[in-house]
């Protein structure tokens, strides 16, 4: 990995820019990638109605907790493994480059199909706001690409220019959503506080995995994706050993954080015995419940706050998927670089402009948004209903069988040499991890028909698993395609010697 010079004489580099990112940006980047305030507008009334009902703050937790866990064995090969393309890295010291060739195919259509999906929810969001707010009328994909642009341009200039953007975003997306759960919280709301509602076992798992209580912790893993992405800025960072696990812990506890406090100010602001059924009539148009989610927290906003909090998170939604945006742009640009040096990919991917940023994956990942956008609208599909839940589903199977991968890929490579590492982190944190996410991806699996809004015509996808009709069945096998696919072209690479040496480096 150096500098190469071109025919003409020209020096071209191949290294991301060292010391352009810290911690906290590598947070703003994760955090913003999971889409707080997104998720408890879009996901938690969903988790509670259709899951858990005032339990969901107990599956936020367990779902975190075992994300921790896995994040023990993640944060541990960071400090043997620094890449841009850390879980196909990873996965490629611990199990053979032919594994890890696998998991970077899969590791790309989550991080593509998460970016894609966005852009549809963010392009719907926008329309409708501008319009009830300034008469503007625009189709949703102007706004779609009018963020494409602007998130291709943060991209290009730099991982740093993007930090700051993003930390703009966060911490108004923080505060308002720290202020909002802890007011609920202090009020104490009709029924006053109720722990035992909400994070007693019993009804956490109220329903059964193979029910409601399954279908809540599906909704809530969906919720996590982008956490892992901490390792992506290892080569960017000053001291990856020390900035990467730092970043990880850091990340995922702020965002377990966010969810079960604000889930939990949410059932306590409703009243924990009325918090499906309020949630239903809060986000119920015309006669259909929840399709407008987002109203029930903001609703509850104007009442213990302010309408002015109410108002400010309507718009900060937007930011919220905007930020989100800009933290897959920059995450799939580096997949697509790290594959490109790896040799999986042409080496033109590896080329880094001088500000130190990856800007032909760079403007092959945006070229990928701009024709998905246009696929979508060209055939008239719903940008929230199709383009956001069909491919948001397939992103999160795809991340979490990478994760499960990972995980085996920590015991295996602690396994032959385990240095100093204590065997909680080399054995017993990343078995407990892959018994939590294989679950994880059971549940989403079983319930996908609800994920990506796919049921079987005449089925009840509340009551029965399984349920999803043929394009969801085909949306749901595209990772484990990808997976295939991607062992196959390890394989059969000749090179294999000399290209997959940054699978294992």
């Amino acid at each position: 990995m150096s500098d190469t010079q071109s025919g003409s004489g020209h020096v071209v580099d191949e290294n991301l820019r060292k010391g352009r990112i810290g911690v906290l940006g590598i947070v703003f980047f994760v955090v913003a990638a999971a889409a707080p305030l997104a998720g408890m507008t879009g996901v938690v009334p969903g988790a509670i109605v259709l899951g858990s009902g005032a339990g969901v703050p107990g599956v936020y937790l367990i779902t975190g907790l075992t994300l921790l866990l896995f994040s023990v064995g993640y944060a541990a090969m960071s400090h043997r493994v620094t890449n841009a393309g850390a879980f196909f890295a990873y996965v490629g010291r611990g199990l053979g480059a032919n594994a890890g060739v696998a998991s970077a195919f899969a590791s790309m259509v989550a991080y593509l199909a998460v970016q894609w999906c966005i852009y549809g929810f963010f392009g719907a969001v926008m329309a409708g706001q501008m319009d009830a707010q300034f008469g503007i009328s625009q189709p949703w994909y102007i706004w779609a690409f009018l963020a494409l642009a602007i998130a291709l341009i943060l991209s290009i200039m730099g991982v740093d220019v993007g930090a700051k953007v993003l930390g703009v975003f966060m911490s108004l997306e923080l505060a308002s959503l720290v202020i909002a759960g802890v007011a609920m919280l202090i009020d104490g709301g009709p029924e006053g506080i109720n722990f035992s509602a909400s994070f007693a076992p019993s009804h956490i798992f109220q329903g059964g995995l193979m029910g409601t209580a399954g279908i809540a912790f599906a909704f809530a893993s969906a919720s996590f994706i982008g956490f892992e992405a901490t390792a992506i800025y290892g080569e960017e960072t000053k001291d990856p050993k020390r900035a990467v696990p730092r970043a990880t812990y850091l990340a995922i506890t702020i965002i377990t954080l966010l969810f079960v406090v604000v889930s939990f100010g949410m059932v306590t602001g409703m009243g924990a015995s009325k918090a499906i059924d309020q949630s239903v009539a809060l986000s119920t148009v015309g006669d259909v419940p929840l399709a407008n989610p987002a109203n029930v927290l903001i609703s509850l906003a104007n009442q213990y706050v302010g309408t002015w909090l109410g108002t400010l998170m309507g718009w900060l939604v937007l930011s919220s998927l905007f930020a989100a945006n800009v933290a897959f742009q920059n995450s799939a640009a580096r997949y697509l670089y790290a594959m490109g040096r790896g040799g999986v990919l042409p080496k033109w991917f590896d080329h880094v402009n001088r500000r130190g940023a990856p800007q032909n994956a760079a403007l092959v990942t945006a070229v990928g948004s701009f024709l998905c956008i246009t696929y979508f609208a060209a055939r008239h599909l719903d940008p929230v209903y199709n383009l956001f839940y069909w491919l948001s589903a397939v992103a999160v199977i795809a991340i979490v069988i990478v994760e499960v991968l990972v995980s085996i890929s920590v015991i295996r490579y602690f396994g032959k040499e385990p240095g100093d590492t204590g065997i909680f982190t080399r054995l017993i944190a990343p078995l407990l991890a892959i018994v939590g996410l294989a679950g994880m991806e059971y549940l989403m699996m079983s319930h996908f028909s609800l994920l990506a809004g796919t049921v079987k015509e005449g089925a009840d996808p509340t009551t029965t698993a399984w349920v999803q009709n043929t394009t969801g069945t085909v949306l749901m096998a595209i990772p484990f395609v990808a997976l295939i696919i991607g062992y196959i072209v390890g394989v059969m690479r000749t090179e294999s010697d000399e290209a997959v040496k940054d699978f294992v480096s």
